[in-house]
C-alpha cells in the first residue's frame, strides 16, 4: 500500500469528485470505496466522510493498493519497421493500433508486436506493460514510434525527450483556414477541469506546452498543416489546434462532434523523427510518407 498527499487549491467539490479528477486512473466509484474504507484522511489523521466538500488549503492523504501489472505477451503482428539495430527500433504504427496494453486493450498492441519481433531485447524501464516504449502516440494517430532495446538506450532517449533534442513532426488536416503561413502555440496543457478523460489549455495543474506549425496547403474550408512538438504533453497537438479554433479533422473529442469528409477519426500522422543515436552519438533523421487514409482524405477536400 502507498499513501499519496493531495492539496486542494480551490475547494467546493465533493471529495470523491475531487479525488477522481486529481488522481490519474482513479474512478469516482473507486474513490468512494477508498473513502468508505477509511483510506482518505485529513492531515490530522481523521477520516473524511463521503459527502464532504473540499476546502481550500486542505491536504488529503489517500492510501492506495499499488496496481498489479501483468506482463504483456508476444503476438505475431506484422510491423512496418523503419529503422532497427541493437539499441533502437522505430516503427510506422498504423492508425487504430494501441501502443501498449491498457484497460479495454489487453492485447493486439504495438508492445505485443514488438515483444514477438524483438524477443527478449526490449528495455525494462517502462515496466512489464510498456517494455521499450520511449514515447506514445494515440490509437488513432498513425506514424513513427521509437522503442529502446536496452535500458541504457531508453534512458538516453528519455533524456533527449526531456531536453527537447528528440524532435517529432506531425502532419494534420484541420477544419477551417489557417491564415498565417507559420506560427507557434504556447499554451499550458493539463487535465480538463470537469472531464477527467480529456486534456485542456488551462492554468490549473498544467504544464508548459509549445507547438510550432506551418501551412502546407489551404483547401476549401480545410488546411493541411505540419506541426513540430517542442514539448510532448498528452494530446498536445489536438488540444492546441482546437484551442486556436482549428481542430483536427475527424477529432470528435476536441473538435467537431460529427464526421466530416467521411473522416471519423483524427487526421493526424507522425511523419518525421529526429534523435541522437544512444550508441553512435550520430543524428538519425527518419521520415515516412502520408498513409493511404490521409492521402484519400486530401483528395476529397474541396478546392480552394
Amino acid at each position: 500500500m502507498k499513501t499519496i498527499q493531495i492539496k486542494c487549491e480551490e475547494g467546493g467539490e465533493r471529495i470523491d469528485v475531487f479525488l477522481a479528477a486529481a488522481i490519474t486512473g482513479l474512478t469516482r466509484s473507486a474513490a468512494q470505496k477508498l473513502i468508505e474504507a477509511g483510506r482518505v484522511t485529513l492531515e490530522s489523521g481523521a477520516p473524511v466522510r463521503k459527502n464532504r466538500r473540499t476546502a481550500p488549503g486542505e491536504t488529503y492523504n489517500v492510501a492506495q493498493d499499488p496496481p498489479e501489472d501483468s506482463a504483456a505477451a508476444p503476438q505475431d503482428i506484422p510491423l512496418d519497421v523503419v529503422f532497427e539495430d541493437d539499441d533502437v527500433i522505430v516503427v510506422n504504427k498504423p492508425r487504430g493500433m494501441v501502443v501498449h496494453p491498457a484497460p479495454g486493450h489487453p492485447d493486439g498492441t504495438l508492445v505485443n508486436a514488438l515483444l514477438s519481433h524483438c524477443g527478449g531485447s526490449l528495455s525494462g524501464v517502462g515496466g512489464v506493460k510498456r517494455p521499450g516504449i520511449v514515447h506514445r502516440i494515440d490509437k488513432d494517430t498513425s506514424g513513427l514510434v521509437i522503442a529502446a532495446k536496452n535500458d541504457r538506450a531508453h534512458l538516453m532517449l528519455a533524456a533527449q525527450l526531456a531536453s527537447r533534442t528528440l524532435t517529432r513532426e506531425y502532419d494534420a488536416i484541420v477544419c477551417g483556414i489557417v491564415k498565417d503561413d507559420s506560427g507557434t502555440i504556447d499554451a499550458p496543457v493539463g487535465r480538463h477541469p470537469t472531464d477527467r478523460k480529456r486534456q485542456a489549455v488551462t492554468g490549473k495543474n498544467a504544464r508548459s506546452a509549445v507547438t510550432h506549425y506551418e501551412v502546407i496547403y489551404r483547401y476549401g474550408g480545410y488546411t493541411h498543416v505540419r506541426c513540430r512538438l517542442e514539448t510532448g504533453r498528452t494530446h498536445q497537438i489536438r488540444v492546441h489546434l482546437a484551442h486556436i479554433g482549428r481542430p483536427v479533422l475527424g477529432d470528435m473529442v476536441y473538435g467537431h462532434k460529427k464526421p466530416e469528409i467521411g473522416q471519423k477519426t483524427q487526421c493526424l500522422h507522425a511523419s518525421k523523427l529526429r534523435f541522437i543515436h544512444p550508441a553512435t552519438n550520430q543524428q538519425v533523421e527518419l521520415g515516412v510518407p502520408l498513409p493511404g487514409y490521409f492521402e484519400e482524405t486530401l483528395k476529397r477536400l474541396p478546392a480552394p
